[in-house]
């Protein structure tokens, strides 16, 4: 389950690396991250929680333009790179 938690880790930063250059849509970023469930599963809750609140936050600024919307794409997408370089850590690799 470790080998399939850091590929699918890998593939997430893939995803968000897709998002920030224009190639992928938030919705689809949140979808295909929430099916990581080998990733999520071999770390503590907690990441779970987290990631699942930033995808939340990411998918709704996505409705908004930037100035009406009260979560920065930008900042939400710093958060997940985060997010990922801690679940790396946690994994034992650095994403």
């Amino acid at each position: 389950m470790q080998s399939t938690a850091l590929r699918q880790l890998g593939a997430l930063q893939d995803a968000l690396d897709h998002f920030g250059a224009g190639h992928m849509d938030a919705s689809a970023l949140s979808q295909q991250a929430r099916t990581y469930t080998d990733l999520l599963g071999a770390l503590p809750p907690k990441f779970e929680e987290v990631l699942l609140q930033l995808l939340d936050r990411l998918e709704s600024s996505a409705l908004f333009d930037e100035e009406s919307c009260s979560f920065s794409q930008k900042d939400l997408t710093d958060s997940l790179k985060l997010w990922l370089d801690k679940a790396g850590a946690r994994l034992g690799e650095t994403a």
